[in-house]
């Protein structure tokens, strides 16, 4: 029904059925609506947008967003001035953002899980770790802040990366997002120029973009821009407490940090002295002013002063978008030139893909029951995928190697750990070790990782593929008789326990993407 087909029915004493059904009714019609049709129905007329601009309605879109179980929209309500506006950053962040994202370097690997935190988005870093007899679910799993997204009060982003400053201790760098993709793929870490006018700021779209500039000058703003805008985070709810955990009621010490986030961000270096509903200061203290990078200007590349003479003033900013990559079994085929992070593209479990997902484990049986020393077994994490089988009898499951815990790299980042046949004849090659009253349900034959070729180039040994009950998997070599088990996990679900340890980060451009080649494990050297 148009507007002027409304507006003559009810001059003529009819009356529109969307507007007659009661508030109830309509909220669960509109489940059936996504988002972006609710505004769109909104804008119809003044009497439409009084009827879906409610509380009730947009409670209902956050939940249908499923970014978030019903009990944490609830809570996050008490600090945003509505469901609309929550609704909004689930929709424009949360969503997009949240799941594992990767880089090539260092070998052992770099894995940043996004999350929900409380009223944010928060990027931890998984660091490579051994783990004891109870395993990576019921240990202390090892992780370090990278980044989190604050959601304001109207829905809106506030930008902060992670690092340890000069001095000893932790820092945050406030920044700004640039844009979202919804179907992001890329997270890019940039430096923004800006023109300020008056007291407003506004995005320049001319210049050549940081992407184009040299590998060196982008390293070099970057720490020149983080080095001007870092404050310092003494206390630990500010440098820890990212996230709610199951191990105490952190409700309000969340609400507080995100409440000091906010000044910090706003206020700069004052935040302390100042109230969050005060008027902000004369000038911008997340920008860097273009007197600070004159020394930039003395160049010959017309790549660097076209991008410096785009802006008055320099920030920090976050970008995610999508990019067309190619992919080698499972592992994308990623620009090691770029501070960038890659979305891992990880399947949810289905009928034709049960074993999809994210998998962790060891080597050794039966699982869970490592040696009991000290360092305990390193503890691998595995991206799950399918693929055609060059053979054409089906699908290829392939184990690719996201995250080794070893003391120095024994496998590529990024390799295909076993390579099976799903729909091929299954194994005949009976299980070496005692089952340990375990129920073995399938069986399939495939290859596994070996020295081969060396590091670089790695070759493969025949094995099978073992599906055990209680969701474990175990691919032997058949040679060797070397056993890898491994389970499916959820990090979100492990992190949110609070058992973990808390890593202190790099510094702040290496915290985001380490683009040095290392063997070790860079992440816990400090």
């Amino acid at each position: 029904m148009t507007i002027r087909e409304l507006r003559s029915e009810e001059s003529f004493g009819g009356t529109c059925l969307l507007l007659s059904l009661p508030e109830d009714v309509f909220a669960a019609t509109s489940r059936f609506l996504s988002p972006s049709d609710v505004c769109n129905l909104s804008l119809c007329c003044k009497s439409l947008c009084d009827l879906v601009d409610t509380e009730k309605i947009w409670f209902v879109q956050c939940e249908l967003v499923k970014a978030l179980p019903l009990s944490e929209i609830v809570r996050w309500r008490v600090g945003i001035s509505s469901y609309k506006a929550l609704c909004r950053f689930l929709v424009e962040a949360v969503k997009p953002l949240a799941g594992v994202w990767v880089h090539q370097a260092p070998e052992l690997g770099n894995v940043v899980h996004v999350m929900p935190g409380f009223l944010s988005v928060v990027g931890c870093r998984i660091v490579p770790q051994k783990v004891g007899p109870l395993g990576i679910q019921e240990g202390k799993v090892m992780w370090s802040p990278v980044f989190e997204i604050v959601c304001d009060h109207d829905g809106s982003t506030k930008f902060f990366l992670h690092g340890r400053g000069r001095e000893e201790g932790s820092c945050v760098y406030p920044g700004f997002i640039t844009g979202i993709d919804k179907a992001c793929n890329v997270l890019s870490l940039e430096v923004e120029p800006w023109r300020e006018k008056k007291l407003c700021s506004e995005t320049t779209k001319s210049g050549v973009p940081f992407q184009k500039l040299d590998d060196s000058y982008r390293r070099n703003l970057l720490d020149l821009v983080t080095n001007h805008v870092g404050l310092h985070v003494s206390d630990e709810p500010l440098s820890v407490k990212l996230f709610p955990t199951r191990r105490e009621d952190e409700g309000m010490s969340l609400l507080e940090r995100r409440t000091m986030l906010l000044k910090m961000h706003k206020f700069g270096k004052k935040w302390k002295d100042m109230d969050i509903e005060e008027d902000g200061l004369c000038y911008n203290p997340t920008r860097v002013d273009v007197n600070e990078v004159v020394g930039f200007y003395a160049s010959s590349c017309l790549n660097r002063r076209s991008f410096l003479s785009a802006g008055d003033t320099f920030g920090l900013s976050l970008k995610a978008s999508y990019t067309e990559m190619s992919c080698y079994k499972g592992w994308q085929r990623m620009d090691l030139n770029r501070f960038c992070l890659h979305k891992l593209p990880i399947k949810s479990p289905g009928e034709d893909q049960a074993y999809a997902g994210l998998w962790g484990g060891t080597f050794g049986w039966p699982p869970g029951r490592c040696n009991e020393d000290e360092t305990g077994d390193a503890f691998y994490l595995l991206m799950l995928s399918y693929e055609e089988s060059k053979k054409n009898i089906g699908k290829r499951l392939v184990g690719t190697k996201i995250l080794e815990g070893t003391d120095y790299v024994e496998h590529p980042n990024g390799t295909a750990m076993f390579v099976v046949d799903i729909d091929d004849t299954p194994s005949l090659e009976p299980f070496p070790f005692d089952a340990d009253g375990r129920h073995f349900e399938h069986s399939f034959k495939g290859k596994g990782i070996s020295s081969g070729y060396g590091f670089r180039y790695p070759g493969s040994k025949p094995g099978s593929l073992y599906v055990i009950s209680g969701d474990h998997v175990a691919f032997v070599w058949h040679e060797t008789k070397d056993v890898f088990t491994f389970k499916r996990l959820d990090l979100e679900e492990i992190l949110k326990k609070g058992l973990g340890v808390c890593v202190p980060p790099l510094p702040p451009v290496d915290n985001f993407t380490y683009m040095g080649r290392s063997y070790t494990n860079v992440f816990t050297e400090s």
